[in-house]
């Protein structure tokens, strides 16, 4: 629908007759973000309208999960967000040993929080790459491409996988970690620790970069609140939430973790609130890998019936996932699949309030917004 308006065009001219444009930002090809589409109504280069329209990857994983067995699901459950695989695989295992009542070994705890900091570490280092490409600066992605093959080299020889781990397994893990593997893990991450004032300095210290982000494109508390938005946005707006913190699972209730928060709520405050992400994610990781040389030797999973059945029940886990809040909701019915379980993803929240963050913002300014948003579009469709 478009609405007409009279304007003057100088003085004592006629007036003349124009109205609203629409413009479809995407759907864009996979080798972005993913395929999104952003259909944008224009007064001029300002944006008086916004509308997220998802659903063009929709796999319909919620489904799939009905039809496979609990140890089958996992393969799906690492794929929706490719960017933070171990961490959602991670959900459905300990919501899984939760319905079972299982306790899971020790060493299986602090391994697989120290897995899901480093994923979380490649989670940033991406977007902090990818997002000044994406305002014309080619030169942070080599450095942050970089720190992040440090750190694939040891989650790829610990499980195998690039980006789809499948290292978890209800019980704990796939399989004890390989000898001098935490050694090397322990080099990587003081590689990349040593080497982060690059990107910071790189980027951060660009005068362009700052102009182009700080101001723009500002997310109040309350439209966080609304729209249920959660993770490194969430905070940068001044939501001081994390559940590794609030709601401690894993070894987290032992680690003295670090939630790092802005007020600004602008493009510039989700920068910064990733970019110390990877700096408190690093320490914690350095924390798992002392906790781990101080335990004794034993098993890092359990054993499990041929057949796995859940009992009849429900449960909820959530996670913090690198880009936000992350749960389960599983129904069991006693079987050997799930009766249902549902996805909350922490990308499809935070896409939704687009609808009010773009509107009265210029055209030229959506990009830096919408890049800002650190999502994933296989997140939002599921």
């Amino acid at each position: 629908m478009t609405t007409e308006r009279i304007v003057g065009i100088g003085a004592g001219a006629k007036e003349l007759a124009t109205e609203d444009m629409t413009l479809n930002i995407g759907p864009q090809h996979p080798s972005t973000h993913g395929v999104l589409r952003v259909k944008l109504t224009l007064d001029g280069e300002r944006i008086s309208a916004a509308e997220p329209i998802v659903g063009y990857m929709h796999r319909g994983a919620e489904k799939l999960f009905e039809v496979r067995d609990f140890r089958q699901i996992i393969v799906l459950a690492n794929r929706h967000d490719w960017l933070s695989a171990f961490s959602s695989e991670l959900g459905v295992v300990l919501a899984v040993e939760r319905m079972l009542g299982m306790e899971v070994p020790v060493r299986a705890v602090w391994t697989r929080t120290l897995l899901a900091e480093l994923n979380r570490i490649l989670n940033h280092l991406m977007f902090l790459g990818s997002y000044p490409l994406e305002m014309g600066a080619i030169t942070p992605v080599f450095y942050a491409f970089r720190e992040r093959e440090a750190l694939q080299r040891v989650m790829e020889e610990v499980s195998g996988g690039r980006m789809h781990y499948m290292f978890n397994r209800v019980g704990g893990l796939k399989e004890e970690l390989p000898a001098g593997w935490t050694a090397r893990a322990r080099t990587a991450v003081s590689e990349v620790r040593g080497r982060m004032g690059d990107i910071d300095e790189i980027i951060m210290g660009n005068e362009i970069f700052r102009a182009r982000t700080r101001g723009v494109g500002v997310l109040t508390r309350e439209q966080i609140l609304q729209y249920g938005v959660s993770g490194p946005i969430a905070r940068a707006s001044g939501v001081d939430f994390d559940l590794r913190r609030d709601e401690p699972y894993l070894a987290y209730g032992d680690l003295d973790v670090r939630v790092v928060t802005r007020s600004e709520g602008d493009c510039l405050a989700r920068f910064e609130c990733l970019l110390d992400q990877v700096h408190a994610s690093l320490d914690l990781a350095d924390a798992c890998l002392d906790r781990l040389a101080e335990l004794p030797p034993g098993p890092i999973n359990q054993r499990l019936p041929k057949v796995l059945k859940v009992p009849e029940g429900h449960t909820y886990a959530w996670t913090e996932n690198p880009l936000g809040i992350n749960g389960y909701y599983l129904v069991s019915r006693g079987e050997k699949t799930p009766w249902r379980l549902k996805l909350r993803s922490a990308s499809f929240n935070n896409i939704q309030v687009l609808t009010e963050l773009l509107p009265g913002n210029l055209v030229a300014d959506m990009i830096a917004i919408l890049g800002s948003m650190f999502f994933v579009v296989g997140d939002i469709d599921k």
